[in-house]
């Protein structure tokens, strides 16, 4: 099956469940795409104790999971694009 998951908050519990659900269909032999958008494209450095948003990307990413960032969304909060999270529009 192929996912395609549009993350578009940065609060961190829902988007470590949104990246833990998407690491798990991952490994389940889905494809699986996430769209970053809005405050979302900072989720690749958000830390927290009990929800570590930015741990859970770099799981997602080592797997083979595609991360992709609102290129207008970065831009607007002066981001760049990363290697794990290349913009696209």
């Amino acid at each position: 099956m192929k996912l395609g998951i549009i993350i578009e908050t940065k609060e961190y519990e829902k988007a470590w469940n949104a990246f833990r659900f998407a690491t798990t269909a991952k490994n389940k032999g889905h494809e699986v795409k996430v769209f970053l958008m809005g405050e979302a494209v900072e989720c690749e450095t958000l830390t927290h104790e009990k929800f570590n948003v930015s741990e859970q990307v770099d799981i997602f990413s080592k797997i083979g999971g595609e991360i992709l960032a609102c290129g207008t969304c970065l831009k607007s909060r002066d981001i760049e694009a990363t290697n794990t999270c290349p913009s696209s529009s």
